[in-house]
């Protein structure tokens, strides 16, 4: 499959601006999957918007903040170009790698929007995330702060992450949350219980992220075995031991779906992700992450790839198999709270 495409576009939000049909995840730029040559990086940014990709997806959690200042070069070059998405609220400690705390605090957030501000080098941030939840603080009373940056010129669009339908119902009626950011992918659909459809009910562009499985649906890797010592894959229930073994032999017709199709397992897991716009009628924009022009420019081609109904079909048990949670504490989640 040819890997240069036209990326269609999608609405950020009800009432948002136009954006391109598939983000950029940028997590990995500064940590979790192993060392990044921080040249290429740069060079995958700019191909990316080259591509029709507008939205770049960072937090201040990724790298402690260096994730966010690594993009502000890129996005100072190109301010009018792209919508910047930067999260709040999952706390990181610098010496203390596996750390991983929560905080949905006023005082929290009013600092947390300051410090990225600063290192984005930016006046606005244009889609502002709640990274994760804290169960312990009314929603409301969350959303209600966010709001106030809105307010203030600070923000343009508000978003959670990791929320049930419940949840953001609940935010929506605060203020109209733009975008809601879950994992969802072949191998985990959890969000469709409740989260999907309060979206697609309430007009809120659904922002898969890990839409390849953090890779594994692509085949680069059978186990967390083969990866390197920094990456947080080997950590993670799905890719070790008996899971990884058994999750593997899933991919049989994924693969045979993307030989038919002269195109890659990358593509078509994004391609079925794609597909959800239509199966639950809303804006899906999914954030495949990579450091490469290569990839790049194979997952945008996969935006305009179309699955049949027998291929979807023959994709759809998968999920219900799959061995091992998506992360080794689902706390982080909005698993429990379903």
């Amino acid at each position: 499959m040819s890997t240069t495409s036209t990326l269609p576009t999608t609405t950020g939000g009800s009432d948002g601006p136009s954006i391109g049909g598939q983000g950029l995840g940028c997590m990995g730029i500064s940590e979790f999957y192993g060392r990044s040559d921080p040249a290429e990086a740069r060079a995958t940014l700019e191909h990316a918007l080259e591509l029709g990709v507008t939205l770049f997806d960072t937090a201040d959690a990724y790298g402690c903040g260096h994730n966010e200042e690594f993009l502000s070069g890129f996005v100072g070059a190109h301010r009018d170009e792209l919508v910047i998405a930067t999260k709040f609220g999952l706390v990181r400690k610098a010496d203390d790698p596996v750390y991983r705390g929560i905080d949905n605090s006023p005082g929290y957030l009013r600092a947390a929007v300051e410090a990225s501000l600063r290192r984005l080098d930016v006046e606005v941030i244009d889609l502002y995330y709640l990274h994760r939840r804290d169960p312990a603080v009314p929603i409301e009373d969350t959303v209600g702060a966010m709001a106030e940056l809105v307010a203030a010129g600070k923000v343009r669009a508000l978003g959670l992450s990791e929320v049930t339908g419940d949840e953001l119902r609940a935010a929506h009626a605060v203020h109209p949350i733009a975008a809601l950011q879950s994992e969802w992918s072949l191998f985990s659909r959890d969000v469709e219980r409740t989260a999907v459809p309060a979206a697609a009910e309430l007009g809120v562009t659904f922002v898969p992220y890990s839409p390849l499985g953090r890779g594994f649906l692509t085949g680069a890797f059978r186990t967390a075995n083969e990866l390197g010592d920094e990456d947080f894959r080997r950590r993670q229930p799905r890719f070790t031991g008996a899971n990884a073994d058994h999750n593997a032999e899933l991919l049989a017709p994924l693969a045979a779906i993307a030989e038919a199709h002269g195109a890659s397992r990358a593509q078509v897991a994004l391609a079925w992700v794609h597909a959800r716009a239509t199966v639950h009628e809303l804006a899906v924009v999914p954030i495949p992450g990579t450091r490469k022009r290569t990839r790049l420019a194979e997952n945008v081609a996969a935006a305009t790839l179309r699955l049949s109904q027998d291929e979807l079909a023959t994709l759809e048990p998968i999920a219900a198999q799959v061995a091992g949670t998506r992360y080794p504490d689902m706390s982080f989640t909005s698993v429990g709270r379903e």
